[in-house]
């Protein structure tokens, strides 16, 4: 892993800060979206992975982070960029992450799917197994919803995204 340099781990820092504009507990480093940072002198500039494609959100995003790079004395010109060269999956998604997402009450995507494609998720109120797919349209493109038998509560989850899918 290369040495990070001082003005990257303020960026980074920075970029911590930017959050999901739908799921506030959660940062778009730790959603795994940030896929290259490059400081030259003061300017610096961001290339993104959206989770999803035609995300509604990518804009705010977008802006999101350019305005909050500014914030550092030093940066004159800060741009985002959203890449799709290299998908965003949901194994990017870091611990933290998972446990905000947990936090915010929507269930993090499966760590790995069934062989069969199936994937489960467990209540992130009780932690319970016993869930059911309520639809696997939610409110979001990347959100399926779903029920807790355990402790009868709906909740979402993010849906699992992989290259092997």
């Amino acid at each position: 892993m290369p040495v990070m340099t001082t003005s990257e781990k303020a960026v980074r820092e920075k970029l911590a800060l930017v959050k999901d504009p739908e799921i506030d507990s959660v940062s778009v480093l730790d959603l795994g979206m940030v896929e290259q940072i490059t400081v030259e002198g003061s300017s610096v500039q961001v290339k993104m992975l959206p989770t999803f494609m035609g995300c509604p959100a990518l804009e705010i995003i977008k802006a999101n982070v350019e305005n909050k790079l500014l914030e550092l004395d030093w940066v004159k010109s800060a741009t985002a960029v959203f890449v799709y060269d290299s998908p965003w999956t949901s194994e990017r998604v870091t611990a933290e992450g998972r446990e905000r997402l947990k936090e915010f009450g929507i269930a993090p995507p499966p760590e790995k799917l069934d062989p069969d494609g199936a994937w489960h998720v467990d209540c992130p109120y009780c932690q319970s197994t016993y869930t059911t797919m309520d639809n696997i349209f939610g409110p979001t493109a990347c959100r399926s919803i779903l029920y807790c038998k355990q402790c009868k509560n709906p909740f979402e989850a993010m849906k699992p995204v992989s290259t092997m899918m």
